[in-house]
């Protein structure tokens, strides 16, 4: 029992690793973890796993989310040159040779290659055991007061909508650190790129045929092709088939729920846009029910962040040509508290 939950969803990982607890699994990229990445390191190979940020192009995979917006910060007279923003040095001493250039970005943070935050997707759950079920995220931390929506002008200044993570925001799998072991699956190497889900039977005969191992505090990396895709629209995505391309992990095949509970993986990353299918009806739509049971499962129960629309072609190539599936990963996402989803550029070294 905690201060902030009665009782916690079966199966999950509440309590755990403290009362207090804002990382989930990260906690088990422990030191131990990280030099059995670094012990994966030969080669000193690295790839980088990230697409650029302004793919996958338009607003065709979510209608919240658009690409960044460029542009030049204000020049020391607060005059904007929208081609080169570019200062003059008269502007600074008639003498100095100088010249400066800056820029500044309108980012959504979950438009590209990203993590999703532990506060990203919660559920309506009776955790003070009353009877009544509330939105509460992992570890009980509560919607409206730790997790907090948009509101207007909340601060009485002007600023406008406001809405961020006071618990559970990604800041804190930075000042962690993201780095450990990565394992590699390539879906689509045995599958094919067609839309289609992948269970529990056909993730093991994969595993098999390429003698792979996951162990407690493994990030586990599944390269679908989706990403590939991605790239070859040229950021101009088929609308319609771009909801439809390439394997998924089927969240509705409950014995590969259980595997991923069981597996202890720290972070579960796909190229694909969400790991799971989106809209993929389940076994009975009548009843309350999760939309994305694996997220569910990850995010609200076991506390795995899920990274998503990651590259992982070069990477997977290489790791076949030398009968790989193991690497150093080094990801970390941005420092910026109080987000729920953020980009980076994830490292991996062979």
């Amino acid at each position: 029992m905690t201060q902030r939950w009665k009782q916690r969803p079966p199966g999950s990982t509440w309590g755990d690793y403290g009362e207090d607890d804002e990382l989930g699994r990260i906690n088990l990229l422990t030191r131990e973890k990280v030099l059995e990445g670094v012990r994966e390191v030969e080669h000193g190979i690295t790839f980088s796993l990230s697409l650029p940020l302004d793919y996958p192009g338009g607003t065709a995979l979510n209608q919240r989310r658009y690409p960044p917006i460029l542009r030049p910060t204000e020049d020391l007279e607060h005059k904007q040159d929208v081609f080169y923003n570019v200062v003059a040095r008269e502007q600074i001493a008639p003498n100095l040779t100088d010249v400066w250039s800056d820029d500044v970005v309108t980012l959504w943070l979950q438009y590209s290659t990203q993590w999703d935050a532990l506060a990203h997707q919660g559920e309506e759950f009776d955790a003070d055991a009353d009877g009544v079920a509330e939105p509460v995220f992992y570890n009980g931390f509560r919607a409206g007061s730790d997790i907090v929506g948009p509101a207007e002008d909340a601060k009485g200044d002007g600023s406008g909508s406001i809405g961020f993570a006071k618990h559970l925001g990604l800041e804190k799998m930075a000042e962690h650190g993201v780095q450990g072991r990565g394992v590699l699956i390539d879906l689509a190497h045995h599958v094919g790129t067609d839309w289609q889900p992948v269970g529990f039977r056909k993730l093991q005969e994969i595993m098999a045929a390429d003698d792979i191992t996951v162990e407690p505090g493994d990030m586990l990396l599944l390269r679908t092709a989706f990403a590939t895709q991605i790239l070859a629209w040229g950021k101009n995505p088929d609308p319609v088939a771009i909801h439809a391309t390439a394997p998924y992990l089927d969240a509705h095949d409950d014995d590969l729920l259980q595997w991923i509970a069981d597996s202890q993986i720290s972070a579960l990353i796909a190229d694909n846009y969400a790991v799971e299918g989106i809209g993929v009806p389940g076994a009975d739509e009548s009843t309350p029910h999760t939309l994305l049971p694996i997220h569910n499962l990850c995010l609200f129960k076991l506390g795995v962040p899920l990274g998503e629309l990651w590259y992982l072609d070069d990477l997977a190539a290489w790791l076949r040509e030398h009968n790989r599936s193991r690497f150093l990963l080094t990801a970390p996402p941005l420092n910026l508290p109080g987000t729920q989803g953020s980009p980076l550029t994830p490292v991996a070294t062979v």
